[in-house]
């Protein structure tokens, strides 16, 4: 019998959920969104909310509500081959290619950029780059309760002064608000709903859901019930924090424009605002809690990234592969952060969509008695949509399917073509599934 879960519990849980889906590059996406909208800034914002933190907490319940043991244990109902290949492509995203270069990106947008009298010059960044990794990749290599202190110790400093910085923008505008670049005059809200798949935080839900299945079964929790009541306070929780401080932030980029102008990266948004309120003591106080948070950010991402593939790969000592992750890290990391965020659409508009269907699908498994027919006929279809939006995102377009898709497919212009083939697919899978199954149980079938 589970024992009765105390609601501090919960609301601390719901906390750690914020904080785990808060990290310091997440703080840059909503303010470059509000200046980009300008007046149309809460309608691309509530698009925004709905990937950026609706999809993320979706999937974290989705996990829980699955009860496998970790992203590849899901992965396999879809078949054994996906779940390797789509877990180790998650992981790469969400460290080596994308997330773990992005933190030192934004650390050095914030904490030393603004400083420096010549900003176009690559020199700073490699050094900054170098430094940032090496200490990483160390802390990687011997871990420490130090990272989690300063975990715990930073993130109430780090939403004490965002906080304050977005009250005094939200009080105090720096301006009125502007008329909305090219790409959010029209279908805002699916720009925003685009836009929230930067974050990349549905993906890491699938690996941060491991952590409160765990943190609720720590409680003494057992039913399935139980744990998904739990996980529904506490997600609620996150996600009104989520949503509050990401609008906040969207508010605070979009009466930026009059005075600051169009800037290239939210990073930068947030650095030139600070200074414009607080001066330059703000934007060194503002440089070093982003920067130490992203490092925090960092050693959890080469950690849980190393540990996944010293498991794949045992020949390979973690030592190794955390070292090997750190130096490419460091590679990306050198191409800039307005120019990685460019090369990582592409592959998010492919990902995304996979990531959601398999996030309903979860929900809906036990409808479908969990045939993978209908998970491979859902996710294939997916995939080949997703495929041409992430082709289309990087400028290769096939004119003759996209003249197709965007002909015979609902949505294909707004980026979303990919939802009626899923479903789709999804209800033939499972037409596929019940034919076999007649096939195989036919007299006829068991006399051959």
């Amino acid at each position: 019998m589970s024992s009765r879960v105390p609601s501090t519990f919960i609301v601390i849980l719901g906390f750690m959920l914020f904080a785990l889906f808060f990290g310091a590059g997440n703080l840059i996406f909503p303010p470059i969104l509000g200046q980009l909208a300008g007046k149309n800034v809460w309608i691309a914002n509530a698009g925004f909310l709905v990937t950026g933190v609706g999809l993320p907490l979706l999937g974290v319940t989705a996990f829980v509500f699955s009860g496998e043991k970790n992203l590849q244990s899901l992965a396999r109902r879809v078949h054994p081959l996906f779940g390797i290949v789509f877990t180790t492509v998650l992981y790469l995203a969400i460290g080596p290619f994308f997330a773990i270069p992005r933190s030192g990106n934004v650390s050095f947008e914030i904490g030393v950029k603004p400083f420096l009298s010549n900003g176009a010059s690559p020199v700073p960044l490699i050094i900054f780059s170098i430094l940032f990794f090496t200490v990483a990749c160390l802390l990687s290599l011997n871990p420490t309760k130090i990272i989690d202190v300063v975990g715990r110790f930073l993130t109430p400093i780090k939403l004490t002064f965002i906080g304050l910085l977005v009250i005094v923008a939200i009080v105090h505008p720096i301006g009125k608000l502007q008329a909305p670049f090219k790409g959010y005059t029209s279908h805002v809200f699916f720009k925003g709903f685009q836009e929230g798949y930067l974050t990349m935080d549905a993906l890491v839900a699938f690996v941060f859901g491991i952590i409160i299945v765990n943190a609720i079964k720590e409680k003494g929790v057992t039913t399935k019930k139980q744990l998904m009541i739990v996980c529904g306070k506490s997600t609620a929780i996150a996600a009104t924090l989520l949503a509050i401080i990401y609008s906040a932030l969207s508010f605070m980029g979009a009466s930026s424009v009059e005075k600051l102008g169009r800037l290239d990266n939210g990073a930068e948004v947030l650095a030139k605002v600070s200074d414009y309120y607080f001066g330059s003591y703000g934007g060194i106080l503002l440089g070093l809690m982003i920067t130490v948070a992203c490092l925090t950010t960092s050693v959890g991402l080469i950690t849980a990234c190393s540990s996944f593939f010293h498991e794949m790969f045992p020949a390979i000592s973690y030592k190794k592969i955390a070292i090997i992750m750190t130096v490419f890290s460091t590679l990306i990391a050198n191409i800039g952060l307005t120019q990685l965020i460019k090369v990582s659409i592409p592959v998010l508009m492919t990902l995304y969509p996979i990531a959601i269907s398999l996030i309903f699908l979860t929900f809906l498994h036990y409808k479908f008695k969990g045939r993978s027919e209908v998970y491979q006929g859902s996710l294939i279809l997916t995939f080949i949509v997703s495929l041409f939006d992430g082709l289309n995102a990087a400028g290769i377009s096939i004119e003759g399917i996209h003249n197709f898709f965007t002909k015979f497919l609902p949505m294909y212009s707004l980026g979303l073509g990919w939802i009626v083939p899923s479903i789709i697919g999804g209800i033939c899978g499972y037409y596929v599934s019940v034919l076999r199954k007649k096939d195989e149980s036919s007299p006829i079938r068991k006399v051959s």
